[in-house]
């Protein structure tokens, strides 16, 4: 029998046992024998030399049909998954350094072993990536069975492991996302987008960069052990970013979301979760996208509690969102009644018109506010606000705004009962009325119409400065001017 191996072109023979036992689910007998269906796997040896090495065993009489399954597999043992003529280039240790290394390309590695199924799945779309990125970037693969000091140097451990080889050659990124040709080539070009910002001298480094304004430590890091009891378990208000190391726009909002967490502590904290490592929480809270942003609510919260963030991605975007969110504006009724009607009290305030107060005005008032809901956050009270003229009926109801803006008011949506801030809009003057309040003092009147006034629906404010409407330009070509010269000038 071993000659007739030897004829197949394999130099070194290879010993078969007879009675070598086989474990596969899909057996059947042929002949009173029974060996392994190759039927239903697909392998790189279904053309090309592997379909000479069918021809070939077919030709043969000597073996049986069990000699003839084990034989098989063990050559795809042998073989690697990529053909000569794909798109996926063979690294070795004696191309590696020079290939990858050393080459200004980006490269996307991946480190296999023939007989690993998930490796063999991975086939179709790893080779469909390599042809989507010809020309962008380069695709390896290694044979980490057979090469296994170079597997070794960069510590695989399991199969498939890819890695991208971007602007720091000697430190690759894991690839942690779907294993699909659009995941691959979506690393690869962030890799390669993270490589030219760097070049021209723009933020990149790490995944999750400083900011020249503000400090990461204010990031709280999250993970799925810590998620509930960090944030479900505290009363604060939170931003979580959900995010993939590898993703450019992760990158990009790093700074950002730092520095609006240095100016937001105290008020609102903001953290951040590796979506890649602690996919669970990812899961739960349905991330298919980074990053992903979930707003939660200041006091008792659960999963369900958790709201798309729909703010910019700057940091003034960012804490303009969240501060606005402290006191929640008034848009439509539900906004109303939640506030007031779902809390013991709940503080009405009217601000000045955006054309009157621009952005960072406007911001400075709602800051007051944050830091006011944060004092009195064990008091559990509704937040809202609104922009002068916007709700007429609120303003009526409350009898507020007439004597001018910011105006501020405290309801109890129970009794149907207000009290008025007569002193100054800021942070002492609302904190003396509030904790007057609080102990049961100050000056009460009951709400006209005893409910809740209309609410008209409005548009939330999107954090930016007032625009003038632009002036019409008059055609005077219609105006009729009276040229009677006999009538007398003013």
């Amino acid at each position: 029998m071993l000659p007739e191996i030897q004829k197949l072109g394999f130099g070194r023979p290879i010993r078969i046992d007879h009675e070598a036992p086989t474990r596969s689910r899909n057996r059947r007998r042929v002949g009173g024998s029974r060996f392994v269906s190759l039927k239903q796997q697909s392998s790189p040896f279904e053309t090309g030399q592997g379909a000479v090495i069918r021809e070939n065993f077919a030709k043969m009489g000597g073996f049986k049909c069990l000699e003839f399954s084990i034989f098989f597999h063990l050559l795809v043992s042998v073989f690697a998954l990529y053909p000569p003529s794909s798109n996926v280039v063979d690294l070795t240790p004696s191309n590696f350094d020079r290939l990858v290394i050393d080459g200004d390309d980006i490269w996307v590695v991946e480190f296999f072993a023939p007989w690993c199924g998930h490796c063999q799945q991975l086939v179709p779309e790893y080779t469909k990536a390599a042809n989507a990125l010809k020309g962008v970037a380069k695709v390896g693969a290694v044979n980490a069975d057979e090469h296994k000091s170079l597997a070794g140097k960069y510590g695989i451990r399991g199969f498939p492991t890819i890695k991208v080889f971007g602007a720091d050659k000697k430190k690759p990124d894991d690839y942690q996302g779907a294993r699909t040709a659009q995941g691959i080539s979506d690393a690869a070009l962030n890799a390669a987008r993270t490589k030219v910002e760097a070049l021209l001298g723009k933020s990149g480094g790490s995944s999750r960069g400083g900011s020249k304004s503000g400090d990461s430590k204010d990031v709280v890091e999250l993970t799925d052990s810590n998620f509930d009891k960090t944030v479900l378990g505290s009363d604060d208000m939170w931003l979580v970013e959900f995010y993939a190391p590898w993703c450019g726009h992760c990158k990009n909002l790093a700074p950002h979301w730092a520095s609006a967490a240095t100016e937001l502590k105290g008020k609102v904290k903001l953290g951040a979760l590796d979506a890649t490592v602690n996919q669970a929480k990812a899961s739960e809270y349905g991330v298919q996208g980074y990053p992903t942003i979930k707003f939660f609510a200041g006091g008792a919260k659960d999963r369900s509690s958790a709201e798309e963030y729909t703010g910019g991605r700057t940091s003034s975007d960012i804490v303009s969102w969240a501060l606005n969110k402290l006191a929640e504006n008034v848009i439509n009724e539900d906004s109303l009644k939640e506030a007031c009607e779902q809390h013991p009290l709940c503080v009405v305030s009217i601000l000045p018109h955006i054309l009157d107060c621009q952005s960072e005005c406007r911001n400075k008032y709602l800051d007051t506010l944050a830091k006011l809901g944060d004092k009195y956050k064990q008091k559990m009270w509704g937040w809202v606000w609104a922009e002068a003229t916007a709700q007429p009926e609120l303003e009526e109801m409350l009898e507020i705004g007439g004597f001018g803006y910011p105006a501020l008011a405290v309801m109890n949506a129970k009794k149907m009962k207000y009290s008025i801030l007569r002193g100054s809009f800021s942070y002492d003057g609302i904190n003396e009325f509030l904790r007057d309040l609080s102990f049961g003092r100050g000056s009460t009147a009951p709400v006209k119409g005893a409910s809740l006034p209309k609410i008209h629906a409005t548009e939330p404010w999107d954090g930016q400065d007032g625009q003038l409407p632009p002036e019409e330009d008059i055609d005077l070509s219609d105006v009729d001017l009276d040229d009677d010269v006999s009538k007398d000038e003013l």
